[in-house]
């Protein structure tokens, strides 16, 4: 019922997971930052979930863990895993009740598994999508994973959920948590592509100034910055930021882009979606 991928790049982990299931965010994933990542599937078995990231932690490959989860489950044939680890290659599991077509691959730092799909042909594009942009930021290349297996037919019963759940350490709000990126669409008639949307929209707000691009807040631009703040009913920048969810753009003296093109804008909240929307539907239709 689901097709998902599970991988490693530097010390981030992450999953991406679709399905014609309710809220699949809530069951197939499990990340923890400086362990691994574990998906489960099919019928999941939710203890697979804190039992493989245990296990990863003490150093256990991704192969033995999914042999020994496997091993005590009487209902193993049913199943669908998969686990990727600090190092070395991920692993998959497909159980032989698993309904058709279902089955995985893996390779160094990730694996690629699915149920009820409409071919093999979904997991060899999700694989194929992950290993052709090793350079782009990993968030972006689990998204495009999952997309290419939307793509080429994903659950042949059809969509209806999709979650991006990403770990690293420190790279939480505030650097309080190792949670990067945790984002579900529970229910949605284009689950995959609304994902995206909800990217776009979590990087404006959440992401961190491009230390090349940032302007001078002096001089004429300093004085349009006031005006426009004052027009918002703030008697600062800093205020008008907190409000609308832009504090982590914000730079002393200097003023990112960004930030300047949605106070232009008139408010974030509105302005972001717009752009989000915006930017989504480029992708859609081949833009950048």
């Amino acid at each position: 019922m689901t097709f998902s991928i599970v991988a490693r790049s530097g010390s981030a982990f992450g999953v991406a997971v679709a399905s014609k299931f309710l809220a699949v965010g809530a069951v197939v994933p499990a990340v923890a930052a400086g362990a691994g990542a574990v998906a489960t599937q099919a019928a999941a078995n939710l203890r697979y979930r804190p039992q493989g990231l245990a296990l990863l932690r003490t150093g256990v490959q991704p192969a033995d863990a999914v042999a020994g989860l496997v091993a005590a489950d009487p209902d193993r044939g049913h199943r669908q895993l998969g686990i990727v680890g600090r190092e070395g290659p991920g692993a998959t599991y497909t159980g032989e009740e698993c309904m058709d077509w279902a089955g995985g691959t893996a390779g160094d730092g990730y694996a690629v598994q699915g149920n009820i799909l409409t071919g093999p042909e979904v997991i060899d594009a999700m694989e194929a999508a992950w290993l052709s942009s090793p350079e782009a930021p990993f968030e972006r290349r689990l998204l495009a994973a999952l997309a290419a297996g939307d793509g080429a037919g994903g659950d042949r019963r059809g969509r209806q959920s999709a979650a991006l759940y990403v770990a690293s350490p420190g790279a939480g709000y505030g650097g309080g948590s190792d949670v990067a990126c945790d984002l579900r669409v529970d229910d949605h008639p284009d689950p995959v592509g609304e994902l995206g949307r909800l990217l776009d929209v979590h990087e404006l707000l959440f992401g961190t100034p491009d230390p090349e691009a940032l302007l001078e807040l002096s001089g004429e631009l300093e004085d349009e910055v006031r005006g426009l703040v004052a027009a918002r009913g703030y008697a600062s920048l800093d205020l008008w930021a907190g409000v609308e969810n832009l504090e982590n753009r914000l730079v002393p003296g200097k003023i990112d882009p960004v930030v300047l093109a949605q106070l232009r804008d008139g408010g974030a909240h509105d302005g972001i979606h717009d752009r989000a929307r915006d930017g989504a539907r480029d992708r859609a239709h081949g833009g950048a």
